[in-house]
């Protein structure tokens, strides 16, 4: 009896380490860079009244909105650039923060930012990397809730099949993505809705998505973070509009 507590204090022990270690990791973010910084007053942007949601607004009242959740470990901000630009094109858009920094716990949080304004009547949804993935998931649970969803270096797999869905898709990729490769992206289209436009940007790679300097076991890019950002933007916008 002894030797089993004394087993379940150590095991008990480094389940608790454990969780320390993972909380300490995760709190050590991809930050905003400088050149973000040059290219949005981030003191500006504004959030929600429990700090959670970052919201960009156009100038116009709009009725659409995009909710962009972020990958793994990225600070919300990191993507203010291309959420401003969108902002800027008549569209609201909500960055969600994710509870220790991983969408994967925070699938849900597109529920409370729908609750943010409800004059929004129709909804996308989407994200980069990890965010993408859990974007997918919340559509699998909730398809009544997202009217269009897309995939920013980012894929579904078969554990969130969507090809049976009819809404409309976009898939946004980067020839030199070390992480969402090109090879994963081809290998999972089949998990994707039929109707998922495909769209390559050419030279660019998986952290450029957002604006946070490099990433592990990312491949370099040949063309600057602004100019991909602008790409994405155009071809976002450019979906958009013929929906």
């Amino acid at each position: 009896m002894k030797i089993f507590k004394r087993t379940m204090l150590i095991v008990g022990g480094l389940v608790s380490l454990a969780a320390i270690c993972f909380f300490i990791w995760s709190q050590i973010t991809y930050k905003p860079t400088n050149e973000l910084k040059e290219l949005v007053n981030l003191s500006e942007v504004t959030n929600n009244e429990e700090g959670s949601t970052y919201v960009f607004t156009p100038e116009e009242p709009s009725k659409v909105g995009i909710i962009l959740y972020p990958g793994a470990k990225v600070e919300t901000l990191a993507y203010s650039y291309l959420a401003e630009q969108l902002a800027n094109e008549g569209y609201n858009v909500f960055i969600p923060s994710m509870p220790l920094n991983f969408a994967i716990f925070g699938i849900d949080r597109a529920d409370e930012v729908m609750q943010l304004d409800e004059s929004i009547t129709t909804w996308y949804i989407g994200g980069h990397s990890l965010g993408g993935s859990m974007a997918a998931a919340y559509t699998k649970k909730n398809p009544d809730n997202v009217d269009g969803l897309f995939f920013l270096g980012s894929y579904t797999n078969d554990s969130n099949n969507l090809s049976e869905l009819t809404i409309p898709s976009l898939s946004i990729y980067a020839e030199f993505d070390g992480l969402s490769t090109l090879n994963k992206i081809e290998k999972n289209r089949i998990y994707n809705p039929k109707s998922t436009e495909y769209f390559e940007i050419k030279g660019g790679n998986h952290a450029q998505f957002g604006m946070y300097g490099e990433q592990k076991n990312d491949l370099d890019a040949s063309i600057s973070p602004k100019k991909q950002q602008d790409l994405v933007i155009e071809k976002i916008i450019n979906w958009l509009e013929q929906l």
